[in-house]
């Protein structure tokens, strides 16, 4: 269905305050479509200043960078600051926080594991030289391995789509692998070797099955399974 400026759209918000409720539930607000391609972090804004301040949920950039206001709407993880309400075709919205995530309240999740697992493959360049006297030169070849890694923002989009993630709370999950190929596929990186040893296990890359959830969640439409089969790849080569 079309929308246009004046429409009225249902958001059907999941609410929880572990402070107060015994169970969670799912709360109806009216939004107003003021403005053509009004975002739907748009439409959270106005519940929050205009009908409910206890809503709670991230933002930040709001251009999609930041990747803090990633959750579920109408059953697809995206984040919210790049979802137009009218490409759902829907005056309804089903809006849910990330799936396999803990939830604080509302639509914010607990992130610490999320996080402990990216900063687990050490996402940063390792070096075992001294550092040169001017920048690090790299090939226009070698820049363009990276394409496809660096553009990460960190929602957990990916990761909670995936059903290896749910089922193995060890698993590091196509987030973290994604970001460790970054560096071990960076030419001017150093720590490759001990890289893979961290994702060389049951947890890391070979717990992928290839389900593919993760690509389709991926709000910057990124490839966190090519990422992962790249790695297994390094490692395979590494070892033969």
């Amino acid at each position: 269905m079309a929308l246009n400026v004046g429409d009225k759209v249902i958001f059907k918000i999941f609410r929880y305050d572990p402070e107060k409720d015994k169970a969670p539930y799912y709360q109806d607000f009216e939004v107003t479509i003021t403005r053509k391609g009004m975002m739907v972090l748009d439409g959270l804004n106005q519940i929050k200043w205009e009908q409910d301040p206890t809503l709670s949920y991230r933002r930040s950039c709001r251009e999609g960078v930041c990747g803090s206001d990633g959750m579920n709407i109408n059953g697809m993880n995206t984040v919210s600051c790049m979802a137009h309400i009218e490409d759902y075709n829907s005056d309804v919205l089903v809006i849910k926080p990330l799936p396999g995530f803990p939830v604080v309240k509302d639509l914010v999740c607990d992130f610490d594991d999320f996080f402990n697992k990216y900063y687990a493959v050490k996402p940063y360049l390792i070096e075992k030289v001294p550092p040169p006297g001017r920048e690090r030169l790299q090939s226009p070849e070698d820049r363009a391995k990276l394409d496809g890694l660096y553009e990460c923002i960190l929602c957990g989009c990916c990761s909670s789509s995936c059903p290896s993630y749910w089922a193995d709370p060890d698993y590091l999950g196509p987030s973290a692998l994604l970001n460790a190929a970054r560096f071990v596929l960076d030419s001017r990186d150093d720590g490759s070797d001990e890289r893979l040893d961290i994702v060389n296990n049951i947890h890391g890359v070979w717990r992928c099955h290839t389900i593919l959830n993760c690509i389709h969640a991926c709000p910057k439409e990124l490839n966190p399974t090519k990422a992962i089969a790249a790695l297994q790849k390094e490692i395979l080569k590494r070892k033969y």
